[in-house]
């Protein structure tokens, strides 16, 4: 009997030994081996006065990039950039928004990306591997520009390339544990595809939807990672950065009637987005513990009507979830929940 247990004692050290070993090497290929995406190009953008202007509608209005790195003044609704900060970066986001780590916006300015080439620049855009070969976190939703038109691209590096340089420091992000490993399986080769012809509402929405970036915030996460089952279907909470412990959480964006925009019009959809492009419109004064939004209402308020209007038919396409949220948690001291 003592012979027997000797014996499974030993099997069951020299299976724990196994799976140290299995882990390790896991470990070492994600570390060593990972990320994958293949080399950056060698290309050279030109940029043209067409390239500038899509690039400047893009940035500004549909993927957002001059409003992530920026720094946005949290004492007004929706947090509008701060003017002179477009592409300096600086703007942290961290634990509070249910990430997996501090991460940072980075200098997109000339001064920023001076060292990048452009297939470099192509390259950790679009597939989230810098010039260094380190993965990022898909904060910037590299998975979603990886799917975009290659000629979008290049028109918002043609653009970010033409921007007034601004000197910043930004820290390093740090990814918390085991998503510090988990990370570097993230980035992917890109898979461009054709802009779709605007005339196409349906497949143009869809594809302005992901450039926009729409089911990152509109979606639950785990581990920083959307699931995709929920997508669109709100949820995800975020503190607001005002220190108080307020929360603002996502709506439902799908076409459920009672809980999503099922019965909303395109009218009122549009309208939702364009009261803020208006010339006299600005924005409150919101003081901490108050209700405040995340969504960059003045930005995306500035995109054509056009394309909001096939994001409108794209939204009514998918899956529709029953989920209600609760748009705004006050903190303990008792603000005033909002409808908005």
């Amino acid at each position: 009997m003592k012979r027997l247990v000797k014996i499974v004692l030993y099997v069951f050290l020299c299976l724990i030994v196994l799976a140290v070993v299995v882990v390790g090497a896991l470990v070492g290929y994600a570390k060593l081996a990972l990320p994958d995406v293949g080399e950056a190009e060698d290309i050279t953008i030109e940029r043209t006065a067409e390239r500038l202007e899509r690039g400047k509608y893009l940035a500004h209005s549909v993927t957002l990039c001059m409003d992530c790195h920026a720094i946005r003044d949290w004492s007004k609704f929706s947090g509008p950039p701060t003017p002179g900060t477009l592409g300096q970066g600086g703007d942290r986001f961290d634990q509070n928004a249910g990430l997996p780590g501090v991460f940072y916006a980075k200098n997109i300015t000339p001064f920023g990306i001076q060292r990048y080439t452009d297939g470099e620049l192509l390259r950790v855009i679009t597939a989230g591997v810098t010039k260094e070969g380190r993965p990022m976190f898909p904060l910037m939703p590299y998975l979603n520009y990886g799917r975009m038109d290659r000629e979008d691209i290049y028109a918002i590096i043609a653009y970010i390339r033409s921007l007034k340089p601004l000197e910043s420091t930004i820290p390093e992000s740090v990814a918390d544990f085991p998503m510090s490993i988990i990370i570097n399986t993230i980035p992917q080769k890109a898979e461009f595809q054709t802009k779709p012809d605007t005339t196409d509402q349906l497949a143009y929405g869809a594809y302005l939807a992901n450039a926009s970036g729409c089911v990152e915030c509109h979606t639950q996460v785990n581990q920083g990672r959307i699931i995709k089952e929920l997508s669109f279907g709100g949820g995800r909470s975020f503190q607001l950065p005002d220190g108080t412990g307020a929360v603002v959480t996502s709506s439902n964006i799908t076409p459920d009637n009672e809980t999503g925009i099922g019965k909303w019009s395109r009218e009122e959809f549009l309208a939702r987005f364009k009261q803020y492009a208006d010339s006299s419109y600005v924005p409150p004064t919101v003081k901490p513990g108050e209700f405040n939004s995340i969504m960059p209402w003045i930005m995306y308020a500035h995109m054509k009507t056009s394309d909001l209007s096939a994001i409108y038919t794209y939204l009514k396409s998918v899956k529709p979830i029953s989920n209600s949220v609760v748009k705004f948690t006050p903190p303990a001291s008792g603000a005033t929940a909002s409808a908005e």
